[in-house]
C-alpha cells in the first residue's frame, strides 16, 4: 500500500509503518502531491489550548522552581536524598573513581576480622570457574559485575536505600592458593567464608562458577543446616563427573550430604533444560522444585508463596545463577538454556522475598566473553542490589544494626 494511501488514523507511530521501496518517479510523484494545499492544510499542527489551571502551575513553580535535586518534602523521599546527595545537587559521579560492586566503597585487604566486624554485609568476589564444564569464563564475573556503573541506590518496590540504612563495603576478592586445583580453591573459600561468619557479617557474593556456592555454605553454616532459595536452569545436585565431585553441577548435593543444607527447607525455581535425569537427588532428598513453564502456569504470587512456606523463618541462604533467565536476555553464561526466566520475573520474585531471615547469598557464572552488550552483567549487578535490599530486611541484619 502506498504510504499516502494510508488512513491518518492508521498512523501512529513509526512501528505502525513497513519499509516501502518505490521508484524515482513514484517518489516524486508523492512529493508533489505532499506539496499540494489540501496536503498542506491537513498537516498543519495547532497549538495545543492550556488546560493546566495557572493557579496550580503558580504552586509548582513556587515549590519547585528553585529547588535543588536532592531537595524533597515527602520525609522519606527526604531521607534517601540525604544518603546521597551532598550539599544540595551534587552527588558520587558513578563513572569516576575505580570500580567497586554497587559504586560500595571499597576496603583494601578487607577480608579480615577487624574490618568485617564493623560492617553488617560484605560484598565479595569469588574469581573462580574451575568447576564448569561447558564454557569457562565465569572467574571474570567480579570484574564484569564491578564495572556496571549505576545500579540502585533507591528500590521503589521495596521503598528501601540499603547503602544509606546498613553499613556495606565491597572487601575485595577471596584468596586462592592456587589458579589451578579446584578442591585446593574450594578449600580456600571455605576457609575464608567460616572466618567471615565468625565476625556476624552478611556475606553476599559474586561468582565465579557455582561449585563456589557449596564452599560457601560450608563456610557460613556453624550448626543446623540453613534453607535454599535457589533460582537456576538446573538443580545442580548432580553425582560425580570424571572423578570429580566438586563440579558446578553437584554443589547442592554436597551441601546436604555434608550436612550443612537442609533439602525440605530448600525451593529450585527456574528449572529445565535436557540435565532433568540428573536431579534425582533433589527429588529424593524433599527440595521441593519449580520448573520454568510452571512458573507461568502457577503464576509469580503462588510461586512466592511456596518459596516463603518452604523456607519458613529459620536461616535462609539465596542462590541465583543468571542461566536461570533465557539467554535472550541473558547470554554471557556458561550453560544457558532456552525458555528461561524473564528479567522482570526474577525482580518480582526477589521482591516478594522481603523478609526472609536471608544470611547470605550469591549471584554467580556470569561470563563476560559472551556478553557483548553486558546485559547480562546488568542484570547480574541488579540481582546483587535486591539481594542487598532483601538484607535490609532480614531479621540476621536487623538484629546487627539494632
Amino acid at each position: 500500500m502506498p504510504i499516502d494511501a494510508l488512513p491518518a488514523s492508521r498512523i501512529v507511530s513509526e512501528s505502525d509503518l513497513s519499509i516501502i521501496v518505490i521508484s524515482p518517479l513514484e517518489f516524486s510523484r508523492f512529493q508533489e502531491a505532499r506539496a499540494t494545499p489540501m496536503m498542506m492544510a491537513t498537516s498543519t499542527l495547532r497549538e495545543p489550548a492550556l488546560t493546566i489551571d495557572r493557579d496550580f502551575l503558580q504552586g509548582l513553580r513556587k515549590r519547585f522552581g528553585n529547588a535543588a535535586g536532592g531537595e524533597m518534602e515527602d520525609p522519606h523521599f527526604r531521607a534517601v536524598a540525604a544518603s546521597v546527595f551532598k550539599d544540595g545537587d551534587s552527588r558520587k559521579w558513578p563513572f569516576a573513581d575505580p570500580a567497586t560492586f554497587l559504586d560500595a566503597r571499597f576496603i583494601e585487604n578487607g577480608l579480615r576480622p577487624e574490618v568485617l566486624e564493623a560492617l553488617d554485609v560484605a560484598l565479595i568476589g569469588v574469581p573462580m570457574d574451575l568447576g564448569v564444564t561447558n564454557r569457562a569464563g565465569a572467574r571474570l564475573g567480579p570484574r564484569a559485575v564491578r564495572a556496571i556503573e549505576r545500579v540502585g541506590p533507591y528500590e521503589h518496590v521495596l521503598r528501601v536505600a540499603p547503602m544509606g540504612e546498613l553499613k556495606v563495603a565491597d572487601v575485595g576478592d577471596v584468596p586462592m592458593r592456587s589458579r589451578f586445583g579446584l578442591a585446593e580453591c574450594h578449600a580456600d573459600i571455605e576457609a575464608c567464608y567460616r572466618m567471615i561468619a565468625a565476625t556476624g557479617v552478611i556475606p553476599l557474593s559474586v561468582g565465579g562458577d557455582h561449585s563456589i556456592s557449596g564452599a560457601i555454605l560450608k563456610g557460613v553454616v556453624a550448626s543446623e543446616p540453613v534453607g535454599m532459595i535457589h533460582i537456576d536452569a538446573h538443580c545442580d545436585t548432580a553425582g560425580p563427573y570424571e572423578g570429580s565431585k566438586f563440579h558446578h553441577g553437584a554443589p547442592f548435593r554436597e551441601a546436604v550430604l555434608a550436612g550443612v543444607l537442609d533439602p525440605k527447607r530448600t525451593i529450585q525455581i527456574g528449572i529445565r533444560g535436557g540435565g532433568e535425569y540428573l536431579w534425582e537427588f533433589s527429588f529424593a532428598s524433599g527440595m521441593t522444585v519449580i520448573h520454568a513453564e510452571e512458573v507461568a502456569e502457577m503464576g509469580l504470587k503462588a510461586v512466592i508463596a511456596k518459596a516463603l512456606e518452604v523456607v519458613g523463618a529459620g536461616p535462609t541462604y539465596l542462590s541465583f545463577d543468571v542461566d536461570s533467565l533465557d539467554p535472550a536476555f541473558a547470554p554471557g553464561t556458561g550453560t544457558p538454556e532456552v525458555g528461561g526466566l524473564q528479567p522482570r520475573e526474577v525482580l518480582t520474585l526477589l521482591r516478594g522475598f522481603k523478609g526472609i531471615n536471608l544470611i547470605g547469598g550469591d549471584v554467580v557464572e556470569i561470563a563476560p566473553q559472551y556478553d557483548n552488550t553486558t546485559n547480562t552483567a546488568q542484570i547480574a549487578a541488579q540481582v546483587l542490589f535486591e539481594l542487598l535490599c532483601l538484607a535490609a530486611f532480614s531479621p540476621a541484619v536487623r538484629a546487627n544494626v539494632a
